[in-house]
């Protein structure tokens, strides 16, 4: 299968890489840690919404690209935050009491899919040599 295929699937389902490479445990792993941490998240009242320009008022530069940066890396989480977007289970950025615990929970989830797809791509390459 080519890179490009790879990295979306595995993108698109948490450790999905893992699983066309058939390596199910790899697959299982991340599969329930991204998927653990996205559902914590949720649960946890943390929004997948970009901050709206209002909520950036007042924040130096450096801030509100990290708080930018933090909305994108809850997209890498993939699949499930496809379907929170779709169901609208989503918060806003700022709502709910629990929302900065949620909100770290979702980008975990996200960087966790991003480690899988790099660490099946090397694994991936590492194969062919």
């Amino acid at each position: 299968m080519k890179t490009v295929g790879l990295a979306v699937f595995g993108w698109l389902v948490p450790g999905g890489a893992y699983l066309l490479m058939r390596r199910y445990l790899q697959f299982a792993v991340f599969a329930l840690t991204v998927t653990a941490a996205f559902t914590a998240g949720i649960a946890l009242h943390g929004g997948l919404q970009l901050p709206s320009p209002e909520e950036l008022q007042g924040l130096d530069p450096l801030a509100a690209l990290v708080f930018q940066a933090g909305g994108f890396a809850k997209l890498l989480a993939g699949g499930p935050s496809l379907v929170a977007l779709s169901l609208d289970a989503q918060g806003g950025f700022l709502q709910g009491r629990l929302h900065e615990y949620g909100s770290t929970m979702l980008i975990l989830a996200g960087l966790f899919n991003l480690l899988a797809v790099a660490s099946a791509l090397e694994a991936r390459k590492g194969e062919k040599k």
